[in-house]
C-alpha cells in the first residue's frame, strides 16, 4: 500500500523537541497512523521528494522558515506541490506548508497584518455551506496557532473555508482534494503552552501578554479531526475523489 508523505519543512525547537520530540511525530499522531504508513521527507535539508503519483497523500508541515525568503528548497518544493495538484493528489498543508500551497499555486504571502498571532484562537467557519472537510464541526472552534506571516491573497479559485479574528484565511480549500490550515491542527495544548513559554520574552517585548495567552491555551479536538480525517480517507482511498465534498 502507498504511504502518506510528511514533507518536513522544519523542526520544533531544540528545547520542545527535547521535551516532546520532532514534528514528524506529533503529526503521526495526530493523524494516528502506523510508522509504516507513513514516509517523511526533509525538503529542508535538501532531500528529494518522491512522484506524486507514488504516494497516496502529502501533508506539508510548518518551519521556522518564511516562504518569502524563497529558499531553493523551498521553490523546488512548490514546484512538487503543482505537479501534486495537477496529478490530484490528496494535499494538507499546515501554517509553512498552508503558505506554500498557496504561493504555489498564484496566492500571495507576507508579513500579517495584525501582527504575530500566537495561542489558542477561535476559528470561525464561512458560512453555513457543508463542504465535506468541516463535516461534524460547529460554527467556531479552537486551535492553536503561531506564525507572522500569513497568506494575503488566496490564488484564484480557492475557496476561504473559515477565518480567525486576526487572519481571514485560515483555512483554504483549492480543489475537492487539497486543503491548508494556517493553524497547528498537530499541536496539543502541551505544545502550545511550550511555544508560549519559549517566546515569552519576544511576545511582551511585542506588547503580548504571554501569562494571559498561556491561561487561554485549551485542547483542540476539532480542528485536530481535520488531519484524522485526511489521513483516513488519503490511505483508504484511490485519488482525489476519496476526499472530494
Amino acid at each position: 500500500m502507498r504511504q502518506l508523505l510528511l514533507i518536513q519543512t522544519g523542526e520544533a525547537p531544540e528545547p520542545i523537541h527535547a521535551r516532546f520530540g520532532g514534528f514528524a511525530e506529533w503529526f503521526r499522531a495526530a493523524m494516528q497512523v502506523e510508522p509504516a504508513q507513513m514516509r517523511v521527507v526533509r525538503v529542508d535539508e535538501n532531500r528529494p521528494l518522491p512522484k506524486p503519483r507514488e504516494v497516496a497523500g502529502a501533508v506539508v508541515t510548518g518551519s521556522a522558515a518564511m516562504v518569502t525568503e524563497r529558499a531553493d528548497w523551498s521553490e523546488r518544493t512548490a514546484g512538487w506541490l503543482r505537479d501534486a495538484m495537477d496529478a490530484e493528489l490528496p494535499l494538507f498543508g499546515v501554517c509553512y506548508g498552508h503558505q506554500l500551497m498557496a504561493h504555489a499555486l498564484g496566492g500571495t504571502v507576507g508579513w500579517l497584518p495584525a501582527g504575530r498571532e500566537i495561542g489558542t484562537r477561535v476559528i470561525t467557519r464561512n458560512g453555513p455551506a457543508d463542504t465535506g472537510w468541516l463535516d461534524g464541526l460547529p460554527a467556531s472552534f479552537p486551535a492553536h496557532t503561531t506564525h507572522r506571516q500569513s497568506v494575503l491573497e488566496p490564488p484564484r479559485g480557492a475557496e476561504v473555508l473559515a477565518a480567525s479574528e486576526l487572519d481571514p484565511h485560515q483555512l483554504l480549500r483549492y480543489a475537492p482534494h487539497a486543503v491548508s490550515t494556517q493553524f497547528h491542527p498537530e499541536f496539543t495544548a502541551e505544545h502550545m503552552r511550550a511555544y508560549l513559554a519559549g517566546r515569552a520574552a519576544t511576545l511582551r517585548e511585542e506588547g503580548l501578554d504571554p501569562e494571559a495567552l498561556e491561561r487561554a491555551v485549551r485542547e483542540t479536538g476539532h480542528a485536530r479531526r481535520l488531519l484524522r480525517r485526511f489521513a483516513r480517507l488519503a490511505l483508504q482511498c484511490e485519488g482525489a475523489e476519496a476526499i472530494q465534498a
